[in-house]
């Protein structure tokens, strides 16, 4: 049964940092992309960021010089590192995975359960 594990949220001060993984566990026949979203209270989810299973790597603008992506494919694992934490980051994270656990069908969004990131001192 294929499914995605978070790890690694917690409370943080501003100008700190955090780590975020994501592990897409059972069989897979393919991951094209992993990406990390976010919720903040009374926003709308967005797209932090995304890297693709040829390494295409994409940020949104409030992230770029503060965050970075990587992937391990044999693992099938993805790390958001997270310097230079804002208030304005916290948010639940949830961990997304494009892919298919079969040769057979469409590719198909699979959902992390989220992972809260609070920034306060």
């Amino acid at each position: 049964q294929a499914q995605l594990v978070e790890s690694g949220g917690g409370l943080v001060q501003p100008g700190g940092s955090l780590t975020l993984s994501c592990a897409a566990q059972g069989s897979w026949f393919r991951i094209s992309a992993m990406r990390w979203y976010r919720r903040a209270p009374g926003k709308a989810r967005e797209l932090v960021a995304s890297i693709t299973s040829e390494n295409s790597i994409y940020y949104i603008e409030d992230a770029r010089g503060r965050f970075t992506i990587s992937r391990d494919s044999a693992k099938n694992t993805v790390t958001l590192q997270m310097n230079s934490l804002r208030s304005e980051d916290t948010a639940v994270y949830y961990c997304q995975a494009e892919g298919k656990q079969f040769s057979y069908g469409d590719s198909m969004p699979y959902w992390g359960q989220g992972t809260q990131v609070t920034v306060s001192s």
